[in-house]
């Protein structure tokens, strides 16, 4: 198949079932752009078949069904990737985030599509020790997905640069959004009166909202200009954890929480319960991540995206939370 002369390009959405591919076909789709998706099962593409012209099976890791997926297309807004899951070995990470990656720039390539937008993350710089990071902060990725995320980066940068396709790469912050069930926890327990936390609650924290992570995907395609560049992505404005955690709770009118437990300890327990519970690929209650959560800076500066992408969040977290709250109620 090939893109027929005159018509408007066709774009391939790849992890289109997830929740930051399904709010970006949506988002595209009300845009008009003509929208092929790509997903593993053909039931994970009910939800937006009406938004799509075409829905393609297709799998990271079996290059043979990829020839399908990116034939005939513009660009491809590559979103698929393997994000933390309990029970899987370091390699699977790899196997989708760095190889996976290879075998749809490789069948990209191939089939001469003109551009490549990837979704990286913020965690390829983790704790940012002099914040707001810029994209010249160093890396420093601290588990094995955002060491997976960072060398599929690289690869993708790679061919940028050599210009077998043309493409920016996109590093969004911690996003959350209508929709979210992982950002769900923190709601709930706040609404419920069970959040605490672990230290003080000085973190710095930058959300972004999906509905803008849309927005900049969508300026990084059609901005044919920019090559080989790298963006962070995120909302209007950092803040510390408690900061938000007082927006929340003044939003759900609740009281805000005041307990706060000793890092320390609170550490130990947690790497000794993912060490019981990993052998048998049991999701831990408590693990070293989450604890991280209270004590790791993310924090940034989106000057480059306004810049050169033309990207403005479209409100600050205040607003967000409140459509949040009510999606969740909803």
């Amino acid at each position: 198949m090939t893109e027929a002369t005159g018509a408007s390009p066709l774009y391939l959405v790849t992890g289109a079932a997830g929740f930051v591919g399904s709010h970006l076909v949506r988002h595209l789709a009300a845009q008009g752009q003509r929208l092929r998706i790509m997903v593993r099962k053909p039931e994970q593409a009910e939800p937006l078949r009406d938004l799509v012209e075409e829905v393609v099976i297709a799998d990271l890791q079996k290059p043979d069904t990829l020839n399908a997926a990116v034939a005939g297309v513009h660009g491809i807004y590559h979103i698929a990737a393997l994000f933390r899951t309990a029970g899987v070995p370091d390699s699977a990470f790899d196997e989708v985030n760095v190889q996976g990656v290879s075998n749809i720039l490789d069948a990209a390539i191939a089939a001469g599509v003109k551009r490549f937008v990837h979704c990286s993350t913020n965690g390829v710089h983790s704790h940012i020790a002099n914040p707001p990071a810029d994209e010249t902060a160093p890396f420093n990725p601290s588990d094995a997905y955002q060491v997976s995320k960072l060398e599929g980066e690289k690869i993708v940068m790679s061919c940028f640069e050599q210009e077998k396709i043309r493409g920016v790469i996109i590093r969004p912050a911690m996003i959350y959004g209508p929709g979210d069930t992982r950002i769900l926890k923190l709601f709930k327990m706040v609404a419920n009166g069970k959040f605490f936390y672990i230290g003080k609650g000085e973190a710095l924290t930058h959300w972004l909202d999906v509905r803008d992570l849309a927005r900049a995907f969508e300026l990084g395609m059609l901005k044919d200009e920019l090559n080989a560049e790298a963006f962070l992505i995120a909302g209007k404005e950092y803040s510390t954890l408690k900061q938000d955690v007082h927006q929340i709770a003044k939003a759900l009118e609740v009281p805000e929480p005041k307990l706060h437990l000793p890092v320390g300890p609170i550490m130990a327990l947690a790497h000794v319960t993912e060490a019981v519970c990993k052998p048998f690929g049991i999701e831990p209650p408590l693990f070293p991540r989450r604890v991280s959560f209270f004590l790791k800076n993310r924090a940034f500066d989106i000057s480059k995206a306004r810049k050169l992408l033309g990207y403005e969040p479209r409100t600050d977290f205040a607003g967000e939370i409140v459509d949040i709250i009510a999606a969740y109620r909803a």
